[in-house]
Order: C-alpha cells, then structure tokens, then sequence
C-alpha cells in the first residue's frame, strides 16, 4: 500500500512529512555551502549564522527529522524484511552518525573561530547530507512506501505529530523554521533545484 489517503486533501504519508523536511534541510544546505565560502574568503567564523545553523541541524535534522527515520521508519521496514545491520537502513544510520562527527567539528571550530576547520566540516557536511537526501527520496522512501503497511503507516502519522507536537514542541519547531528563513534571506536562498532522478548504483547496500 503506497500511501494514506485522507477525504478531500493530498495523501499524507510518513515518507511525505520526512520528504517535505528534507527541503527544509535542503535550504540550510545551501545556506551553509554560501556561509563556508564567506568564512574562507573572510578568514574567520561570523558566531551568529554558525550558531544558528548549527542549531537547526542539531534540533532539526538530526533529533527531529533523523530521530524519527531511526526510532520509527527504519524499524517498521526492518520488522518486515530489511536486514538491520546491512543494507539500506544501515547505511543510512551510519551515514546520520557520520553527520553527527561533522556537526561536532564544525561546533568545535566554531568554539575556537577556526574558520579553515568550520569550512572543510561544512562542506563535507553539505555534500554527505545532499547524497544522503538524494537517496532517502529516490531509493529509501520508495521502498518503505511498498512495505510498510497502511495500518502501520498510519501509525506512523500518529507518532511523527506526537514527536512534532510533545517532543519538540510547537516553540521550537517555530524557532526552527524562523531560522531557515532568516538564513535564507542573509544567503538569498529561495529555491533548491532538484536533482534529476537517477539509479541507486549500490548506494544503499543493496546493487
């Protein structure tokens, strides 16, 4: 079953509300490529956009977004077929922890306005989390919507608004779209092409 439709609105899936967040996650992206070419050009780090950049990856792509694929998404394929420590679930957590090494150092560098450090970690970042995304989207979602199904995806709903509404919290999920914007607006990010659609070539542990 591909998905949950609802009376009179779009189909509202888990692989959907996960997809909309990697457009979000997508604008800081580009966000944090342009402030890592205005660091290097500079030769120091400008605290606030760092910080709040760093902010929302922290809350926003990992505890919540992340949280969410890891606690909920993952296990429901797992329980249904998808080896838990090979394939493409396990590429993917390992991939959410390398992420995590590159916030830390980009933190770290941040700390001590090491700005050759916060530009190679934002860059090695931006270019894991895109591939990340780009297979999440073509390969992942596809998959978990042929597995999962739609009692179990409806649970899902069920737990990402809890997650949305109770774990985080309306504040912060407001704070977090509020940094977007002001990122967006100091970098002039308005869109962020989508990539064509491609094969997975292997890219998810599976050929």
């Amino acid at each position: 079953m591909k998905g949950i439709a609802t009376a009179g609105t779009a189909a509202r899936t888990p692989t959907g509300i996960l997809s909309a967040e990697h457009r979000n996650i997508e604008k800081v992206l580009a966000c944090l490529e342009r402030m890592a070419g205005e660091f290097e050009e500079a030769g120091a780090v400008v605290p606030a956009p760092a910080s709040d950049a760093l902010e929302f990856l922290r809350t926003y792509a990992d505890r919540l977004h992340h949280g969410k694929e890891e606690a909920e998404l993952f296990p429901a394929m797992e329980r249904r077929g998808i080896p838990e420590h090979v394939g493409p679930t396990a590429v993917m957590r390992a991939e959410h922890v390398e992420g995590r090494a590159h916030i830390r150092a980009m933190g770290e560098a941040l700390e001590r306005n090491r700005a050759g450090d916060f530009v190679r970690e934002a860059r090695a970042y931006v270019d894991l989390l895109r591939d990340h995304i780009l297979k999440e989207d073509q390969v992942l979602f596809p998959m978990a919507d042929g597995l999962v199904p739609e009692e179990e995806q409806a649970r899902l709903l069920g737990v990402f608004d809890r997650v949305e509404a109770s774990d985080v919290g309306p504040a912060v999920m407001t704070r977090m779209l509020a940094i977007r914007d002001a990122l967006c607006a100091r970098y002039g990010v308005v869109d962020v092409p989508r990539p064509a659609s491609g094969g997975c070539s292997g890219c998810c542990g599976h050929g």
